[in-house]
């Protein structure tokens, strides 16, 4: 798989040093409150373990990157597709910043930008879809930023700290991706 340089970071493939960066925002309710429900219970070390060999080893459908500091590589987060539909031309996006300190500062928006550019311009792709919780207002800001467009809600479908919260379903085509160019 290639490495994705931007200006700030690369978009490169998992190692076993990221295990520990991993572990770091795996069981944390800032950075999981925000993903989807497989955060739910606390997550082992074994599971995350076998989650990271999992993909090392290509036994998984995902395929993704690890967001990595430019110059040293170090890991900032993950950007992953799930459910690629090669007939349909599709895939869904997910991704984290794990490490907090780079929350805020526009590595999630460089990171999808790379990765629009090598879903349409390199997987031929035609759709990138993803989904946020309503209350993720700086994720959905930023999706809005990468040319992504509401396509619609679920109302109330999740509940987290003692309320229902809406997900919106967002997507982008790559001509709309090109238009932006």
């Amino acid at each position: 798989m290639p490495r994705l340089m931007g200006d700030r970071i690369i978009l490169r493939e998992y190692s076993k040093e990221d295990l520990k960066y991993m572990r770091q925002w795996c069981n944390d309710p800032e950075i999981v409150d925000h993903l989807s429900d497989i955060f739910l219970y606390p997550h082992t070390v074994h599971g995350t373990e076998q989650y990271l060999n999992a993909i090392l080893e290509g036994k998984t459908e995902q395929k993704g990157f690890v967001i990595a500091h430019k110059d040293t590589e170090e890991y900032i987060g993950q950007i992953d597709l799930f459910r690629i539909d090669w007939k349909n031309r599709s895939a869904e996006l997910g991704i984290v910043i794990g490490m907090k300190e780079y929350l805020g500062q526009g590595f999630g928006t460089e990171a999808i930008k790379l990765l629009q550019d090598f879903v349409f311009n390199r997987l031929n792709l035609n759709r990138l879809q993803l989904e946020v919780h309503d209350f993720n207002e700086r994720a959905y800001r930023c999706y809005l930023k990468c040319g992504f467009k509401e396509e619609g809600r679920l109302r109330e479908k999740t509940f987290i700290h003692g309320r229902y919260s809406d997900t919106i379903y967002m997507s982008i085509l790559k001509r709309e991706f090109e238009g932006s160019i």
